[in-house]
């Protein structure tokens, strides 16, 4: 199948003249998007890295950019120097659906009341097992310290900001189906420390579809943020 990963790697490694592997920050599942993802390589070539992302343009895709890049340190990893990741959620929250934007937003036709999504989300913000929240192995360790859940309407758009030290798989879109269904009503806020108890998947909500969700920004230890805002929203 075609990936980010190995789409990147193709440009690389064609640069660079020598087999380059990347490692990302966070993970992208199927359908997902990325404004701010961040990865890392190492290469034995010497390269002008100023112009990287100019050598980089010309052999990517359209679907595939690179913003940015730079030389770092010996031993780097974008994912394990990692120090918070941000994921940014839109919902086009009207009566009708958008063709144009099927695509880059989930589709919520019931009018969604933010104040109950936010005392919902309350409840989550803190260091807990999220193994309601995600798809992971009952041997896998699912403690994860949630930051921030936040909410704001542009229009019709919804955007919702999560951000973490790490996340599981399916996490973010979880969180985020439970919380519509909080803000449709099918469930009350305070019903979020049940399902955080129970550390039982079918506890919680639906997994929202993928295609409202971005990677938006990884913060490291030496002050670098990627985050940039997803043009959808922007």
């Amino acid at each position: 199948m075609r990936t980010v990963a190995a789409t990147l790697e193709t440009a690389l490694s064609q640069l660079f003249a020598e087999p380059v592997k990347v490692t990302a920050a966070g993970r992208t599942d199927a359908g997902v998007h990325a404004s701010g993802q961040v990865v890392s390589c190492v290469t034995e070539r010497s390269f002008p890295f100023q112009r990287l992302t100019q050598a980089l343009a010309s052999l990517l895709p359209s679907d595939c950019s690179v913003r940015e890049a730079a030389a770092v340190g010996d031993g780097f990893s974008a994912r394990f120097d990692a120090r918070e990741r941000t994921y940014v959620y839109a919902v086009l929250n009207r009566a009708r659906p958008s063709a144009l934007l099927a695509r880059y937003a989930s589709f919520v036709s019931q009018p969604l009341e933010l104040d109950a999504m936010r005392a919902a989300a309350a409840h989550l913000i803190g260091e807990w097992d999220f193994r309601s929240f995600a798809a992971v192995p009952a041997q896998e360790q699912a403690i994860r310290e949630l930051r921030r859940i936040e909410f704001r309407r542009a229009g019709d758009l919804l955007r919702v900001e999560v951000a973490a030290d790490a996340f599981l798989h399916h996490m973010v879109r979880t969180i985020v189906g439970t919380l519509i269904e909080c803000g449709m009503a099918r469930r009350e806020p305070s019903d979020l420390v049940r399902v955080l108890a129970a550390r039982d998947r079918a506890a919680a909500g639906p997994t929202a579809p993928p295609q409202g969700l971005y990677l938006a920004g990884v913060r490291y230890a030496d002050g670098y943020d990627s985050f940039a805002e997803p043009p959808i929203l922007a």
